[in-house]
């Protein structure tokens, strides 16, 4: 198999690698072994963030009342993550202090990846993230969430986070090589798929049920993932990640995997989302300067904005103007109300005005697709 290049990439990884059963804490050995495999990308120049399963499963251990996992309720569920939490974000940065990479902790949810202004704020927190230098480390919030502990959702939960940040690969490291015909676990003449082109009905009907154990999720949520992830630009791989350095193994071609195509440039399928599936909640009329900078790859900043029409809150998709033309669309980084206020006004001016130290940009160039 070929190595595997990326710029920007996802590694999720499942409670069955990442914890002891028995011993009910985190493989520390794997774990340095993947901190030496993402440190070694770092110095390759690819960025690298981590979406851990496991707060749950330590977090049995800290609370030894807890009945078994079968039998516990979802409050215990989310007990036991709101303790394993500790754990597990303290076993992350260990491992990647160890080669000098300081560990960001971000909960999510589904619910995060999903509702615009949330999405806003946990990208603009990621990228900042990933701008100093630091290796974000994101947790399902299982002590708020239901959907993801009564499904085992991560993988998808992982799938958004690469469509949030534009990743290009994302990395499924589970208990299981990639996709086959059928589950091989029940069926013996299961033939292993190496790559997958389109995710056709076919495909989806490979994927069996989630298999009982530590790990939750199984092909079926995996698949979804792969959906949303190969939809929005980006790579796909499903790898078993047993072994020590496992990530370095896929990334290098040594291991057996399935491979996802994508269909889109991560940013492009991003800019045709936001030019075709939102309705604008108002208008922002630009004078001609700034609709030369837009037309350059620029963002769109403040004093380029003669005027603001309708009533829309940040985050919501409003439609740019110039001439009486509609030029492009984005995502508002102002309300209305306060988009008024620093129209026309250079960027150094916005705390002033508005008495908080806001964005320089009306509107970022990634969050907006000209028409």
């Amino acid at each position: 198999m070929t190595a595997l290049l990326a710029k920007r990439l996802v590694v999720k990884v499942g409670s069955a690698l990442l914890v002891d059963e028995a011993a009910g804490r985190p493989r520390t050995d794997w774990l340095a072994a993947l901190a030496e495999d993402i440190a070694a990308l770092r110095r390759s120049g690819t960025e690298v963030i981590a979406v851990s399963s496991g707060a749950i499963a330590l977090g049995r251990v800290r609370l030894p009342s807890l009945p078994p996992k079968p039998r516990m309720r979802l409050e215990e569920k989310q007990a036991a993550a709101a303790a394993g939490q500790l754990s597990l974000a303290r076993a992350w940065e260990e491992a990647l202090g160890a080669h000098g990479l300081p560990a960001a902790q971000i909960l999510l949810t589904l619910d995060d990846s999903e509702e615009r202004r949330r999405y806003l704020n946990a990208r603009a927190t990621l990228e900042t993230l990933l701008a100093l230098g630091a290796v974000p480390v994101i947790n399902e919030n299982d002590t708020v969430a239901t959907s993801e502990i009564r499904f085992g959702d991560n993988d998808r939960l992982a799938a958004r986070v690469a469509e949030m940040v534009a990743a290009d690969l994302l990395v499924l490291l589970s208990d299981i090589d990639g996709l086959y015909t059928a589950d091989p676990r029940r069926d013996i003449s299961a033939r292993h798929i190496a790559e997958v082109d389109a995710i056709t009905p076919e495909i989806e009907a490979m994927a069996g049920d989630a298999v009982p154990g530590m790990s939750s999720g199984g092909m079926v949520t995996k698949l979804a993932a792969a959906k949303i992830a190969t939809g929005a630009g980006c790579r796909m791989v499903i790898a078993h990640g047993g072994a020590l350095h496992a990530l370095a193994a896929v990334m290098e071609g040594r291991s057996r995997r399935t491979l996802f195509a994508a269909t889109a440039a991560p940013r492009s399928a991003w800019k045709s989302w936001i030019a075709g599936a939102l309705k604008p909640a108002g208008r922002l009329l630009i004078d001609a300067g700034a609709a030369r900078a837009l037309r350059c790859g620029r963002s769109l900043l403040p004093a380029g904005v003669c005027g603001v029409e309708g009533e829309f809150a940040r985050g919501d998709c409003v439609e740019v103007v110039a001439d009486g033309v509609a030029v492009a669309r984005g995502l508002a980084n102002y309300a209305a109300e306060d988009a008024r206020r620093i129209a026309g006004r250079h960027s150094r001016e916005i705390e002033r005005i508005l008495g908080f130290a806001g964005r320089e940009e009306m509107i970022h160039r990634d969050d907006l697709a000209l028409l």
